[in-house]
């Protein structure tokens, strides 16, 4: 057998546990991909800038000059890549009673399960702290609140009464979302998408967006966000949502909930000289966090 290093570190045998390294518990997919828009980055870190737009036109009256507008710099959205790194070693013991291949195996499964944990508890914290006060973003404002500042005063993107899901609550937030306006006040085409739930609600959320008629209701109407495809994007449960009460919608908002991956790889192995032990580790480097508000909306803070 092929060696590597010094001792009885079989080569051929990596190519093995890095297959494993992919292997979960029966894991969920990849739900963070359903929180953020995923951009690449090639610097330390990413800075977005708000710039506003213009008002409405003035009347012009005959023979006057046309009024011209100027532009200023909204608030800056900085995200600061933090990066993630973590190991094993197979001692060379482990490799001289041939425990080489067990051992190592059962190590890249945990350590592959730690990476993907670890990214989506860091990417459902941003949203389990949408209103919990020092968590701001670049207006100085928590990510969901009703005192979001711009020119034409305070916008919110929650419900001013908070409210379990319900059809009424979503129809109510899918409302204040097409209403939504820009940083002058003028009417933009923000359109729900997606509706994020915790687990608790992931049966409500079922039964109250895909029933053909109203849910809980013994009317015969029909139900309207299924007719019309209110949430084009449908349902998407989030198993590390720490709030049993609140719900999210995504919104088709560009530069909204964002995600910069900087660097990654799954598996590096290396030998060491003194111990003559098998390393390996694995590393992420990312930031997660949000440009514009408007990108989600919830139901408020039970």
């Amino acid at each position: 057998m092929a060696v590597i290093g010094t001792g009885n570190h079989p080569k051929a045998l990596w190519p093995g546990v890095k297959a494993w390294f992919g292997v979960g518990y029966g894991e969920h997919p990849e739900q963070y991909r359903d929180l953020f828009d995923i951009e690449s980055s090639s610097q330390a870190w990413e800075e977005d800038v708000e710039m506003s737009g213009f008002g409405l036109m003035p009347v012009k009256p005959e023979g006057l000059s046309t009024t011209y507008a100027g532009q200023t710099q909204g608030p800056v959205s900085r995200y600061t890549h933090v990066a993630y790194s973590m190991g094993y070693i197979v001692t060379f013991e482990e490799l001289l009673n041939n425990l080489y291949e067990k051992v190592s195996k059962s190590r890249a499964k945990a350590l592959g399960f730690s990476k993907r944990q670890t990214k989506e508890y860091v990417a459902a914290n941003v949203y389990n702290r949408a209103e919990t006060s020092g968590y701001t973003g670049g207006d100085g404002q928590v990510l969901c609140v009703t005192t979001h500042p711009s020119a034409a005063g305070s916008q919110s993107n929650t419900l001013a009464t908070p409210a379990d899901i319900s059809e009424a609550s979503i129809e109510d937030l899918c409302i204040q979302i097409m209403g939504a306006t820009d940083y002058n006040g003028l009417y933009i085409a923000l359109q729900p998408q997606t509706i994020l739930v915790h687990r608790n609600d992931w049966f409500e959320a079922n039964r109250i967006l895909k029933s053909t008629l109203q849910s809980n209701s013994a009317n015969n109407d029909l139900n309207v966000l299924r007719s019309t495809n209110a949430i084009s994007g449908g349902i998407k449960v989030n198993n590390y949502f720490t709030d049993s009460d609140t719900y999210f919608i995504r919104t088709n908002c560009p530069d909204g909930m964002k995600m910069y991956q900087r660097h990654s790889y799954d598996l590096k192995k290396d030998n060491d000289f003194d111990t003559d032990n098998a390393k390996a580790k694995t590393y992420d480097y990312y930031s997660v966090g949000w440009s514009d508000w408007r990108g989600v909306y919830n139901n408020g803070n039970l």
